[in-house]
């Protein structure tokens, strides 16, 4: 039987060395929502920190999973694909939040299916899911320049940190990327996309 559960999962790498980088953008919201629903993390199988929590929202109550994959980014898919199948939740009820290079920094799109766009962290999950029907909140950071040398500037890019202007701007990002995934559950994809795709 399917679980009403819903999970979220934010993409990033484990690791000091990571932390507050571009690519670590879905475990920044992932953290934003624990904060805001009072969520805690602990292990689950060494794969993911796993929290669980309850929305509520206008009088209605949502119950979900909020996860944090420790696998690093090309390996998402395991994390995500064992806490959905340990708890019955089906791929429609599955939200991943994730960087995007391809949208400018502030921009959100929100998406269910499409093509995994060179992200790792997708590309892992619709293999280990079999199904590329999931939710995907796309958090916007720009993209380095091109040149030559695209492929080291495009790891640089991911792995490094924001501006300072931008920092400032980040908490109200993080934010707007938690409001997505909370419209996602409580009005549905068309309603979320037309809420932050246009924006």
């Amino acid at each position: 039987m399917a679980s009403d559960f819903w999970l979220i999962a934010g993409l990033g790498n484990p690791g000091r060395k990571y932390e507050g980088t571009r690519h670590n953008m879905g475990f920044m919201v992932a953290d934003t929502l624990a904060q805001r629903w009072s969520v805690s993390f602990s292990d689950h199988k060494g794969l993911a920190d796993l929290g669980k929590g309850v929305m509520d929202l206008n009088g209605r109550q949502v119950k979900f999973f909020l996860i944090k994959p420790l696998t690093y980014m090309n390996d998402s898919g395991d994390a995500v694909s064992s806490v959905g199948a340990y708890y019955g939740i089906n791929p429609d009820r599955i939200i991943v939040i994730h960087d995007d290079m391809d949208l400018d920094f502030g921009r959100i799109k929100v998406k269910a299916g499409g093509s995994a766009g060179g992200h790792n962290g997708i590309r892992s999950i619709d293999r280990s899911l079999g199904t590329n029907r999931y939710a995907r909140v796309r958090m916007g950071t720009g993209h380095a320049a091109r040149g030559p040398h695209a492929h080291e500037n495009t790891v640089d890019w991911v792995l490094g940190g924001f501006s300072p202007a931008q920092r400032k701007e980040l908490p109200d990002f993080l934010a707007d990327g938690a409001d997505a995934a909370e419209a996602v559950i409580f009005q549905g994809l068309a309603r979320t996309q037309e809420l932050f795709n246009g924006r």
